[in-house]
């Protein structure tokens, strides 16, 4: 038999197949997946800021307009200025220079639930003796939490 035949043959029998329109989305869900759990992973990682539990009282939300600039005391007596670990000489310092930038018009004390209350009072009482306006922040108490 000649090659000729043969490929007329093949030619036939691929024009005997139905054509198949659909496409295949398996792998494209896949990856989608696959990217979705490594944002839900990631996320909280990317998010910064330091971990500190705060109390629950009965107080408003802060508002985005508030700019908070943030003291934080962790439950171990660590002072941080945002997320710059900062002793309480550099704080008494470091204020009344925060505070001449015209930036900041108040500072927010966020001082961890199980925190010693010494740390957190010679904060209150560095930024009042450095003419900082300040005050407390507490998670907003809902009933039943």
């Amino acid at each position: 038999m000649s090659s000729l035949g043969i490929r007329r043959r093949n030619r036939a029998n691929r024009d005997d197949l139905p054509v198949n329109a659909e496409i295949n989305v398996t792998s494209l869900v896949d990856v989608a997946f696959t990217l979705l759990v490594i944002f839900i992973i990631t996320a909280p990682i990317l998010q910064g800021g330091i971990e500190v539990a705060i109390p629950r009282a009965d107080v408003p939300p802060l508002t985005s307009e508030d700019q908070p600039f943030f003291v934080t005391v962790l439950r171990d007596g660590t002072i941080f200025m945002e997320e710059t670990e900062v002793t309480l000489e550099e704080l008494e310092a470091g204020l009344p220079q925060l505070m001449a930038t015209g930036n900041v018009q108040r500072i927010y004390i966020r001082g961890d639930s199980l925190a010693p209350y010494g740390p957190v009072l010679r904060v209150m009482a560095t930024s009042v003796n450095s003419g900082v306006n300040w005050s407390v922040v507490a998670e907003p108490y809902r009933p039943g939490n």
